[in-house]
């Protein structure tokens, strides 16, 4: 930009006081400290429009290649699933030509090959404790709660007479 020195200032300074004068310089160098202001800010507001712009554009291009990528992506899977669902076909149509005994569709007769469900025991809803209760009682860990006096009371050593 400008190479401008402290002399120069100096310089500029005394024949903006001649020109202007004493009385109206201090309101000039407002204005034009103002105008200064206005015009960093413009230029700034335009560097980051220019960046934002280069911003996205890059983003479109990186977009675009993501999406190329997806769309290969998705090529190989819907060939791949289509190789193993041929492969399924072939599969189970070789199964069925050996199979003398396929499992029926009336759900009655259904019935008598897949057994009905049973819940796993009676109080299915109710908590269990991780640790089991034989190793609480061979280490002995308290089963109930006790109080502090009663423990105390408890545990107090006998007194001897």
């Amino acid at each position: 930009m400008l190479d401008i020195g402290l002399s120069k200032m100096a310089l500029i300074g005394v024949v903006a006081l001649v020109v202007i004068g004493p009385e109206k310089l201090p309101r000039v160098a407002r204005t034009v400290g103002t105008l200064l202001g206005k015009a960093q800010r413009y230029v700034s507001d335009v560097k980051a429009e220019v960046n934002r712009s280069m911003e996205l554009d890059e983003l479109r291009k990186m977009k675009d290649t993501v999406e190329s990528a997806a769309r290969d992506v998705e090529k190989g899977v819907q060939s791949t699933a289509s190789d193993f669902e041929k492969d399924w076909k072939d599969a189970v149509g070789e199964l069925a030509d050996t199979s003398s005994d396929p499992l029926p569709d009336d759900p009655a007769l259904l019935a008598l090959y897949v057994p009905p469900y049973k819940r796993p025991d009676k109080h299915w809803r109710a908590k269990r404790g991780a640790v089991p209760q034989w190793f609480k009682a061979r280490n002995g860990v308290r089963a109930h709660v006790q109080s502090g006096a009663a423990r105390v009371a408890r545990y107090r050593p006998k007194k001897s007479i």
